[in-house]
């Protein structure tokens, strides 16, 4: 049946207004994102991860002593117990790494401390909010290196977030500039309004379940690939291209034939995905450094046609995309990247909803049989 027959009935909730939040804002005519009212640029450009996950959580920018302090606690806190690892050796190899972040917090979980405390408890819950960004590069990280058959690496107490997981998964140390445009990615990747998998945290610590529940709702609404995964198929579109040269008849063709055209468009903007705009500048700043210009001269070319045929531009998954690929990370940790990001403003959420909760239970419409009569099965 229609969902015009049903004029209060919107498929996918599209419009509904969900809830008030006070912690971003997306503005789709003026195609600009903030977080508690910074521009997401800003952010991004300016200051680091730490600094975003803790204006997230906190509601406001830290002093240099507070953030000094706020990565001291992050750095005590980034390591997990071995449980955590012997679990996720317990996993297939085949395992998706959003499966590994899923197991790995949710194993973690009764080894906080304030895992007791009840769930409306305010001050147990930034203390939790604190340990989960804290340990999302080491889970994701160290379960990349399980699998991979390697034994998980001690982290750096003194390296960021960022430098922590490509310190794990390539083994070596990054350099300045590979750490920053990771570092740029989380702060754009932290938070995003209502999305689905912000919104299945906040259904599942709206029923007064420990945040940790939460954050694993939101792994596993995230794993989907209409939600996230389009950074992976993005990379995946550039190598099927392969060279430059290839670049402009793939793309008439693909619009000629309808192909979908991974990592340009989103619909919360009418224009530009504002994320990808300086995302878009170090990615190819960083094609330039390592010397893997072939991908930001496709990207270009992308670019140009998705314009002027289109008047689409790329979202912020078309430039993580080769970005993530030319800091050698492997595609398939792309998502996992997102967790490590959004698990920021997955907490402060989970906070908000938590500081004045009701409990999230819409209604449905039933369109099913009527006044069917029972009869026994031996008659059916």
């Amino acid at each position: 049946m229609s969902a015009t027959t049903y004029p209060n009935y919107s498929p996918g909730l599209e419009g509904v207004i969900g809830g008030i939040t006070t912690i971003s804002e997306i503005i789709s005519e003026t195609s600009t994102l903030v977080y508690r009212g910074y521009n997401v640029h800003d952010l991004a450009s300016q200051g680091s991860f730490e600094e975003t996950a803790y204006l997230l959580i906190n509601g406001k920018l830290p002093t240099a002593a507070e953030l000094s302090a706020f990565k001291h606690v992050l750095a005590e806190e980034r390591e997990v117990p071995e449980a955590v690892y012997l679990a996720l050796k317990q996993l297939p190899k085949t395992a998706h790494p959003m499966d590994i972040a899923k197991v790995g917090y949710a194993v973690y979980a009764p080894f906080d401390p304030d895992y007791s405390a009840p769930a409306t408890d305010h001050e147990a819950n930034l203390r939790k909010a604190i340990r989960i960004v804290a340990k999302g590069s080491t889970i994701v990280g160290n379960g990349h290196r399980i699998r991979m058959g390697h034994e998980p690496l001690k982290p750096n107490p003194a390296h960021t977030i960022a430098q922590n997981f490509l310190y794990l998964v390539n083994g070596t140390e990054p350099d300045a500039k590979t750490a920053h445009v990771l570092d740029s990615s989380l702060s754009l990747y932290a938070e995003h309004g209502f999305n689905a998998s912000t919104f299945a945290c906040r259904v599942t610590v709206a029923t007064l379940s420990d945040m940790y529940s939460g954050i694993v709702s939101g792994i596993g609404t995230l794993k989907g690939p209409l939600h996230g995964g389009a950074n992976e198929e993005a990379m995946h579109m550039l190598m099927q291209i392969g060279e430059p040269g290839n670049a402009e008849a793939w793309i008439h063709d693909a619009l000629a034939t309808k192909k979908k055209i991974m990592g340009f468009g989103h619909r919360e903007y009418k224009k530009r995905d504002p994320r990808a705009i300086y995302l878009t500048k170090v990615a190819k700043e960083l094609c330039i450094e390592k010397g893997q210009t072939k991908w930001s001269e496709i990207a270009d070319v992308l670019e140009g046609v998705m314009e002027s045929e289109k008047n689409i531009f790329p979202n912020v998954d078309f430039p993580a995309a080769y970005a993530y690929y030319v800091l050698g990370i492997p595609i398939d940790l792309y998502t996992p990247i997102f967790v490590v990001a959004r698990v920021s403003g997955w907490s402060a959420h989970a906070l908000e909803q938590l500081k004045n909760n009701r409990l999230i239970r819409p209604s449905a419409i039933y369109e099913g049989p009527h006044s069917v009569e029972y009869t026994p099965a031996s008659a059916r």
